[in-house]
């Protein structure tokens, strides 16, 4: 059976969840306040509809807990983000994600019951950072607060040598989970893998480690 997804917010966050989860074949019940809004996505989602989720009959008039996972993505509107999260913890909503605004919303969030609280906006922020201050880092993904994973382009430093050779678990802790050459993506590099300028390297370890090894391997002068 499809799972079904219930989207409570159709900005520029809520609407590309929306899309995404419809382009993979989902059941979306899409919700907003405003009608536009709601009329925009009628299209793309299985269902959408005007509703105020702030009211716990709505809710239940719209079966919301019967849903495998509702995302929260209200906009500014904190107030309306926590009421309906509770609304949401209350009727038994097996996965609830949340869009917080900043700490202070994510605490209570946490506190109220959610199950996953993300802040989009600064987690894009992060990665774009590690992509203007380092040419090499391609993509940034936090794991947690000391861990990530990174993708990293190799350069001439790395050219022509293999994982074992560069010794990157034993020097630096950090693991080399895939490697991307053109449009194939090696899963699991054997040690004896010979890198080529030009290779996508995707690696994860602990943040100071990947730090030093990038120093190291693929901080290269212009």
């Amino acid at each position: 059976m499809k799972k079904q997804f219930a989207v409570i917010g159709l900005g520029r966050f809520g609407g590309s969840i929306c899309k995404s989860l419809s382009e993979q074949g989902m059941e979306v019940l899409a919700i907003d306040t405003n009608e536009d809004k709601v009329n925009e996505f009628a299209s793309i989602a299985t269902h959408a509809v005007v509703a105020d989720t702030t009211e716990e009959n709505t809710l239940k008039s719209l079966g919301i807990r019967n849903f495998d996972h509702v995302v929260v993505a209200i906009g500014d509107n904190i107030q309306s983000s926590i009421l309906t999260t509770l609304m949401l913890v209350e009727q038994g909503v097996n996965h609830i994600t949340v869009k917080a605004q900043n700490d202070y919303h994510e605490k209570v969030l946490s506190k109220i019951g959610a199950h996953k609280v993300v802040h989009p906006e600064r987690d894009m922020g992060v990665r774009i950072a590690h992509n203007i201050v380092s040419k090499n880092v391609l993509d940034y993904l936090e794991l947690s607060d000391e861990y990530s994973i990174v993708e990293l382009e190799a350069g001439q430093t790395v050219n022509n040598r293999t994982l074992i050779g560069l010794d990157i678990r034993a020097k630096y802790g950090c693991n080399v989970m895939a490697i991307k050459r053109d449009e194939e993506i090696n899963v699991s590099p054997s040690a004896d893998e010979v890198l080529r300028q030009g290779d996508i390297i995707i690696v994860i370890g602990a943040d100071k480690d990947i730090s030093r090894m990038e120093k190291d391997l693929f901080d290269e002068e212009d």
